[in-house]
C-alpha cells in the first residue's frame, strides 16, 4: 500500500477504501437508530474528552519502513517475528495487506493474504477485493486470519477465516464463514477480535454502529463459530462505536474500543476508550463505573497534536510489555502505523 501515499495526502481524495466504507456506514447506522448523527468532521458524541486533555497522550513510538497502514492487527510467531495484517485497498487490488518485523520497529511490505483475489466475499462485498478490519492470533503452532467483508453504507456483512503455517503472502487457506449479518439485523458483522480466557476458551467480539459490540463462543478446534447465543458487550445507543479488543491482564479482561469519526484523514476524531471486567463476557465498566452497554468507556488515547484519529486498537502481550497499536493520520491525512506501550496504574492501563 505504499504507492497509496501520494494519493492519501489529500483526505478527501483518499484511495484507501476505509475512509469511504466507514463514512457511508456512520451515516447509514444513524438512519438505522434514528439518530441525527452529523457527517461533519470533528463532531463528538456522548462525554468525548476535551482537545485539552487529549494533549497528554505520548507521541506514537519510532517505525521505520513500510509503515502507511489503516486497521493494524498484530501477532508474533514462536520464532519471535512480528506479522501485521491490515485492511486492503481496492484500487490496487490488495485484499488484506501484510507486513512483517523482526524488532517492531523496522517494518517491511509482505504482499497481501490472497493474492489471487477473494471469490468467496464477493457476496458481501458487491464484488470489490478490499476486505477490511483483520484480526490475528498465533495458536496451535499456526495463524488464524479472521477479516471483515462488506460493502459501503451497509451491514449485510461477514467475517470470514483463514488460517496459514507460515503467515506468507498466498498460504492462506480458506476456512469458511464465522459470522454474518444482514440488513435487517441491528448489529454489524465486521471488525473482528479473538480472545483465549483464561480457561482455554476461544471467544470473538465483533460490530461497528448500530446496537454496538457483540461476541460469540469459537471453537479452538475449527477456529469457526460454536453455538448459537450472543453477547451485548458494549453501545452507544446507535452511536459510532466499533473494533472491540479484548486483553487479559492481571485478573481483568479489558475491552478496548473505537469511539467516534474515524477515515476523515486529518479531520477524523476516533479515539480510544476502555472499560474492564473479571469475567470474560462482562459487564465491562469503566473508570468512573458506568457500563460500556450503557455507553460508558474511559478514554485512553485521542487526537493530539500532528496525531489525528487514532484508533482500530490492537494489544499485543510481548516479552517487555503490553504492546499497543493504532492506525492514525498525519497532518496530511496520510494513515500511519502507531506504536506505543502500555502501563497498568491501579488496574488501568495508561500509554507510555
Amino acid at each position: 500500500m505504499e504507492n497509496a501515499e501520494s494519493s492519501t495526502k489529500n483526505p478527501a481524495r483518499s484511495s484507501l477504501r476505509p475512509p469511504a466504507r466507514r463514512t457511508v456506514l456512520r451515516a447509514a447506522a444513524a438512519g438505522a437508530a434514528g439518530l441525527a448523527l452529523a457527517a461533519v468532521p470533528g463532531t463528538r458524541f456522548l462525554g468525548a474528552a476535551p482537545a485539552a486533555e487529549a494533549a497528554t497522550y505520548p507521541s506514537p513510538g519510532h517505525v521505520t519502513g513500510s509503515t502507511i497502514v489503516h486497521d493494524p492487527e498484530v501477532t508474533k510467531s514462536r520464532g519471535g517475528n512480528y506479522l501485521l495484517a491490515h485492511t486492503g485497498d481496492d484500487r490496487t487490488g490488495v485484499t488484506i495487506g501484510l507486513k512483517t518485523s523482526s524488532d517492531r520497529t523496522h517494518w517491511a511490505d509482505a504482499g497481501q493474504a490472497f493474492p489471487g483475489g477473494a471469490p468467496w466475499t464477493h457476496e458481501y462485498t458487491g464484488g470489490g477485493s478490499s476486505l477490511w478490519a483483520p484480526d490475528l492470533t498465533f495458536a496451535n503452532n499456526r495463524y488464524y486470519l479472521y477479516y471483515s467483508a462488506s460493502s459501503f453504507g451497509s451491514n449485510r456483512s461477514a467475517i470470514f477465516l483463514a488460517t496459514s503455517d507460515t503467515g506468507a503472502q498466498g498460504s492462506w487457506t480458506h476456512r469458511g464463514l464465522v459470522v454474518s449479518s444482514t440488513t435487517s439485523d441491528d448489529y454489524n458483522a465486521i471488525d473482528p477480535n479473538i480472545v483465549i480466557d483464561q480457561q482455554g476458551r476461544w471467544w470473538m467480539s465483533f460490530g461497528s454502529f448500530w446496537s454496538g459490540l457483540k461476541m460469540i463462543r469459537i471453537d479452538p478446534g475449527t477456529g469457526l463459530r460454536t453455538g448459537s447465543d450472543w453477547i451485548h458487550l458494549a453501545g452507544r445507543g446507535g452511536g459510532p462505536i466499533e473494533a472491540p479488543t479484548i486483553h487479559y491482564r492481571n485478573g481483568y479482561y479489558y475491552l478496548f474500543a473505537s469511539f467516534d469519526s474515524c477515515c476523515n484523514g486529518a479531520a477524523s476524531t476516533y479515539r480510544v476508550v476502555v472499560g474492564r471486567s473479571t469475567n470474560v463476557v462482562g459487564p465491562y465498566v469503566d473508570r468512573n463505573g458506568v457500563r460500556m452497554v450503557d455507553g460508558g468507556g474511559t478514554e485512553i488515547l485521542a487526537g493530539h497534536g500532528s496525531v489525528h484519529g487514532p484508533g482500530h486498537q490492537a494489544v499485543l502481550a510481548d516479552n517487555d510489555a503490553d504492546v499497543f497499536f493504532y492506525h492514525y493520520y498525519q497532518d496530511d491525512g496520510t494513515p500511519r502505523l502507531g506504536i506505543n506501550l502500555l502501563a497498568y496504574d491501579g488496574g488501568w492501563p495508561r500509554l507510555y
